[in-house]
């Protein structure tokens, strides 16, 4: 079996029709579908729902439910906000910064554009509290090559050590040495 692309990825919103509205505003995705139940189809649980689909090009789509009945949304205390976040793919480092300006256009914090050394990026939140990144590759072929050979060990290494391998430090060395 391989894996041809996410069919969709599902995550709760506060209010569907203003995450609708939201991702066409800042991110130009336009509404695909929507679906509404009272019970959930694959467990049959009474539980009333408004299932969006948004397009997030290529076919990939981003989905959202919205849970009138649930109790109010939270997020892991345990996990660093920083952490759980949806990425967006732009061709060029333009449209990175152009995201930015519809992003703080729009009332919201942005933060960067941030140097990752294979991509350059823009973090902001959508209404739900969602963490959204905004990026364009910057890598060389070489840059990409050299991840990819080390990418295994590294991963081995951090396994036994559970402390950062420095295989693709050079990747934000630079960066770092800026502050």
């Amino acid at each position: 079996m391989k894996i041809e692309k996410f069919h969709h990825v599902a995550y709760r919103c506060k209010d569907a029709k203003e995450a609708v509205e939201f991702y066409k505003k800042v991110l130009d995705m336009d509404l695909l579908g929507a679906i509404a139940e009272d019970h959930v189809p694959s467990t049959k649980e009474p539980d009333p729902y408004m299932h969006i689909f948004l397009d997030a090009g290529n076919g990939n789509i981003l989905a959202f439910f919205e849970l009138p009945n649930s109790p109010a949304m939270g997020r892991d205390p345990n996990t660093p906000a920083w952490v759980q976040h949806i990425a967006f793919q732009v061709g060029e480092l333009a449209q990175v910064l152009e995201a930015k300006a519809r992003a703080e256009a729009a009332g919201l914090d942005v933060v960067g554009p941030t140097d990752h050394g294979i991509f350059k990026s823009v973090y902001f939140h959508d209404p739900s509290g969602h963490r959204l990144e905004v990026c364009a590759w910057t890598a060389t072929p070489s840059q990409v090559s050299r991840m990819n050979e080390v990418a295994y060990e590294m991963v081995e290494e951090w396994s036994r050590t559970k402390k950062p391998p420095r295989h693709a430090a050079w990747l934000h060395e630079a960066e770092f040495a800026k502050k």
